[in-house]
């Protein structure tokens, strides 16, 4: 039923009628800043523009250099301080720590909606946080367990295996871990050896990666939680002659995770729709400007699961994260 609630609000929001003239039809000022500079983000941005230009509107974007709240909320500062922003669409580089900044936004007249992390506990209605217009992002609890299940067919149920995380206190990465335990926990004979965090730094993820190779010689499987993560992992099984051998899943669709699953190193990539959410949160904030009130505060936007099997497939292609050079 929800899914066909949020469709039907898509719909709705591609047929608005023709603007009344005055001051409601003027269009609302946009400001986008992304968690980091990376390819999900970038295919993200790439959403957003497209529909800045399909809806005829403004939108401003900057990257934080690092994921980092004494980064990004600086920025988020500046762009309020502009006074010509009508909305910010934000993935919130910490779910408790950027509240604040993000209520005194709203507290300025600006209004939130957040794609791919969320603030609180995510949801908007009921949760401790509940000013943002909506979440737009994956259901990351689930894309945790899609890459447990299928590294435990592959393995046989049998093995250990390690999480190569990104940041604590981040809501995606916090939600593909754990889905991917619950997943885990459905193999009995799986083991969920340990877990560590790289800082968005694929040298770091490398180091990390490596270094348990080497003191886990029975571990046969690793979940790379995002770009920075798979990307480091993956180098490390390469690194120690063990592509084959110790099997990644790949979480984000990068020419790179698209590269070593070619090459056997990765046996499944799972690639969010971040040009869906950069788009989506475009049409909310102009649907939100023209009075819509009916807008659901959680839009997840699914997954495509990508394999050597169907990789070639145009129809999966196409979610692999094209970033133009």
């Amino acid at each position: 039923m929800f899914k066909k609630l949020v469709l039907l609000t898509i719909v709705a929001l591609l047929v608005v009628p023709v603007l009344p003239t005055g001051a409601q039809a003027e269009k609302p000022k946009i400001g986008f800043i992304p968690g980091v500079v990376d390819p999900f983000y970038q295919v993200m941005e790439l959403g957003i523009n497209a529909a800045a230009q399909d809806l005829g509107m403004e939108v401003v974007t900057q990257y934080p250099d690092d994921w980092n709240v004494t980064l990004q909320t600086p920025i988020l500062e500046a762009m309020v301080a502009r006074g010509d922003l009508d909305y910010i669409i934000i993935a919130p580089v910490d779910k408790e720590q950027m509240i604040g900044p993000l209520q005194a936004a709203v507290d300025a007249g600006i209004k939130i909606i957040t794609v791919d992390t969320f603030i609180g506990d995510g949801d908007y209605i009921n949760g401790p946080v509940t000013f943002p217009i909506s979440y737009i992002g994956s259901d990351n609890v689930e894309g945790g367990r899609i890459a447990a299940e299928a590294l435990g067919e592959k393995l046989g149920g049998e093995g250990k295996v390690y999480i190569q995380n990104t940041n604590e206190g981040v809501s995606t990465v916090i939600q593909r871990a754990e889905g991917f335990r619950e997943g885990i926990a459905e193999f009995p004979g799986m083991e969920v050896i340990g877990e560590e965090f790289c800082l968005d730094d694929a040298n770091l993820a490398t180091e990390q990666t490596a270094a348990v190779l080497e003191r886990e010689p029975e571990l046969v499987g690793i979940f790379g939680v995002n770009v920075f993560s798979a990307q480091g992992a993956g180098t490390a099984v390469l690194n120690a002659g063990l592509g084959g051998t110790v099997d990644v899943i790949a979480f984000d669709a990068t020419q790179f995770a698209i590269e070593q699953l070619r090459a056997g190193t990765v046996s499944l990539v799972i690639a969010q729709k971040p040009y869906d959410m950069g788009y989506l949160a475009m049409e909310f904030a102009l649907a939100d400007a023209r009075g819509v009130t009916s807008l659901p505060k959680r839009v997840p936007t699914g997954y495509a699961v990508i394999t050597a099997d169907n990789v070639d497939d145009p129809e999966v292609a196409r979610f692999i994260y094209q970033v133009p050079e």
